[in-house]
């Protein structure tokens, strides 16, 4: 089928509308319309990857209703509030696989956009567009009570924290950190708190105080005041460091108690740890990456029960170069989403 989306030029970060083709529907497929989009960080960074070829469609975080499945899918019927995240296939047969963590597929997962169809070899384009057709075991059933724009960067952002938050067993009583208070890190906050944590956050930034306190820390710690985190040794079980550039990470193996686990989400280059630092206290440090289909749905059903919903910006589509544009100065709090539920409007 035809649709419109919003499609890179040889511009930089410059997208126009195109019209793309979508797949007929496989039997395992479901047709989703889709009505908003986050607009994510590996959106800039795949942007900036292209260079000056065209083509690349972004958006992996999106939610909207289902329009049509294909004859062998059961799980979901037209008019269905639903949304995808940031893979739409893998083998299936695989030990990650059959441990319904999709993510670590071990021959890859099929990327929402920028991977590689695993039944015809096509190139995927992305959610910044009005249709998007999807294996049925990668779409998931969203709170209808919630609003959507809020759920879209639940599909990243959100699952990205909450995977170790679960498998952490982060619950009540636990003593929580989160480094940093972006896209990733305020979503850490409000899960945290809602599923009981005493949370602090750490923070560059005194000015993000309030907000931290608003989304349900107990604290706030100024990581750059050496007597603020000196203070904070050894008083947590759990810090998750959502810090998307390099730094040390050696002050928050500080802060944590006696067994207690470093999990490094934010920046994904190498980094350096000294043997010591693990050893005093017998610190673990961990990373996570997405999430399977378990922890996904599970997620969402969470959120449904607590209310819980992303801090956004809602964007216009056509403003969608303006939304990069800021997102590239760090300039949102605390994730933009694109309105895309007329973008079609000139194919109906």
């Amino acid at each position: 089928m035809r649709t419109t989306a919003l499609m890179s030029t040889a511009a930089p970060r410059s997208l126009r509308p195109t019209v793309i083709d979508r797949r007929d529907l496989r039997p395992d497929d479901v047709d989703v319309r889709v009505t908003h989009c986050g607009v994510c960080h590996s959106d800039l960074h795949a942007l900036a990857s292209a260079g000056p070829a065209a083509g690349l469609v972004p958006g992996h975080e999106f939610v909207g209703e289902v329009v049509a499945v294909g004859s062998d899918v059961t799980s979901f019927a037209p008019g269905d509030a639903v949304a995808v995240g940031n893979i739409v296939d893998s083998c299936g047969t695989c030990t990650m696989c059959l441990r319904s963590q999709e993510n670590s597929c071990l021959e890859f997962p099929t990327l929402t956009y920028g991977g590689r169809d695993r039944i015809d070899g096509s190139t995927t384009l992305g959610g910044y567009s009005g249709r998007y057709v999807v294996r049925d075991s990668f779409v998931y059933h969203r709170p209808a009570s919630l609003d959507p724009a809020g759920v879209a960067p639940l599909m990243c952002a959100g699952i990205t924290v909450w995977e170790p938050l679960r498998t952490n067993g982060v619950g009540e009583g636990t003593r929580l950190g989160i480094v940093g208070l972006g896209g990733l890190g305020h979503l850490a906050v409000r899960l945290g708190h809602a599923l009981g944590a005493d949370v602090t956050v750490f923070t560059t930034s005194e000015g993000k105080a309030t907000d931290a306190l608003r989304l349900g820390a107990s604290r706030v710690v100024v990581s750059t005041d050496p007597e603020a985190m000196a203070a904070a040794a050894g008083s947590l079980d759990l810090v998750i460091d959502t810090v998307s550039v390099e730094h040390d990470l050696t002050p928050y193996l500080r802060v944590l108690d006696l067994d207690g686990t470093l999990c490094s989400l934010g920046y994904l280059g190498p980094i350096s740890i000294k043997t010591m630092d693990l050893l005093l206290g017998r610190k673990r440090l961990t990373s996570s990456g997405s999430g399977g289909h378990r922890w996904t749905q599970d997620l969402l059903d969470f959120c449904g029960a607590h209310g819980v919903t992303a801090d956004v910006e809602l964007v216009p589509a056509a403003d969608v170069d303006v939304a990069l544009d800021r997102l590239a100065r760090n300039d949102v709090r605390y994730r933009f989403v694109l309105d895309l539920a007329d973008i079609d409007a000139e194919l109906a």
